[in-house]
């Protein structure tokens, strides 16, 4: 019960994290991508005095937006757990795993540290009652910044530092099958759950390597939490018998939520047969991440459904591995599904004997 409640407070705070987080990865990969695109991959500006083009400008201001994100999550986290006096430890956390070369899990790491610290603070640093108001603004982000700062500097930065150079190393050189098997590993992972845990290990995992210029897991991210509700609406579309009305309704709901990359649409539909729609939609998920990978579809844009594939690397790549992931979802769950049976519903009226009725 208590390991439950632990991993359920960690979550919660890795999913704060990850909120305030997103809007800014969003944006920053969006000027990078506008930037990129339109004014045909312009260099970063180095020296302000002299002229630059506007799209100089987005792809400078999306690169300083993706360089903040450590210290976002860092921030966030450390703010989730122990409240204001959180942030500052959190954010400088953040920044040490960005300078560093820890990235985006030291900067995770750091915002549980600094968080806990300063919970910890709060329960053994005792001070006068003229110096209460201290604590929160001062005295508990001050000691914090300065114990969770020195592990980070001394101790654990360098280790995650060097394991999430290794990590990207070995993504980057990936190739073949081993590449078409990490995709397929992560699209099941993205779509296993519609949006549960599973799926948000799959994203933070994702979101991280984005920072370290690894953006194909982006791309599969989004292809396979695209597939699941592409994929149950071909199905309805090529045998209709197969879904009751109930689920009929659901799947028009499911289909729209999926092109703005919202794959909890299909929740409803997965409830009533949970086998048959897992197994379909992971396994059209897996096909779909492994093409991704073979075909080199890269995202710099963590989020945004169809309204991003122009942004991407390779966007005909991209639709071919949606489409592709769509075909074989619709034709598992056609196959494997059973024609629905519609409760009837059946109104009875209770008879009334007008002669057992007492007046009183």
């Amino acid at each position: 019960m208590i390991k439950q409640l632990q991993l359920s407070e960690i979550k919660r705070h890795a999913m704060t994290g990850v909120s305030y987080m997103l809007p800014l990865v969003v944006a920053s990969g969006l000027l990078i991508a506008i930037g990129n695109i339109l004014g045909n991959n312009p260099s970063l500006i180095s020296d302000y005095k002299s002229p630059y083009t506007i799209w100089q400008a987005a792809v400078t201001l999306g690169v300083y937006g993706m360089q903040l994100i450590p210290a976002i999550m860092s921030a966030a986290i450390a703010y989730s757990i122990a409240d204001r006096p959180g942030i500052a430890p959190g954010l400088l956390m953040g920044m040490i795993a960005n300078a560093i070369g820890a990235g985006f899990f030291g900067g995770m790491l750091g915002g549980y540290l600094a968080g806990w610290c300063i919970n910890f603070l709060k329960k053994v640093v005792k001070v006068p009652v003229w110096a209460q108001a201290l604590l929160p603004m001062l005295i508990l982000p001050l000691l914090s910044s300065l114990i969770v700062g020195f592990v980070m500097f001394f101790v654990i930065g360098e280790p995650i530092a060097a394991v999430s150079f290794t990590l990207t190393a070995m993504l980057q050189s990936m190739q073949g099958g081993s590449a078409a098997l990490f995709g397929a590993i992560m699209g099941a992972m993205a779509a296993f759950d519609f949006g549960g845990p599973v799926n948000k290990v799959a994203s933070l995992f994702a979101d991280g390597l984005l920072l370290q210029g690894v953006y194909g897991p982006e791309a599969i991210k989004i292809c396979a939490s695209m597939i699941p509700p592409f994929g149950v609406t071909l199905s309805w579309l090529m045998r209709r018998q197969r879904y009751s009305k109930g689920e009929a309704d659901n799947i028009k709901i499911a289909f729209p939520l999926g092109i703005c990359m919202i794959t909890e649409g299909v929740i409803p539909i997965a409830a009533v047969d949970p086998l048959r729609v897992i197994f379909s939609c992971s396994t059209g998920a897996a096909v779909g991440g492994a093409l991704i990978m073979l075909m080199g579809v890269e995202s710099r844009v963590p989020s945004g459904g169809m309204f991003i594939v122009p942004a991407m690397n390779n966007p005909i790549g991209f639709l071919i591995a949606l489409g592709v992931g769509t075909v074989v979802t619709a034709i598992l769950l056609t196959m494997l599904k059973k024609d629905a049976v519609e409760e009837k519903i059946v109104d009875e009226e209770e008879d009334i004997n007008l002669g057992e009725i007492k007046i009183k």
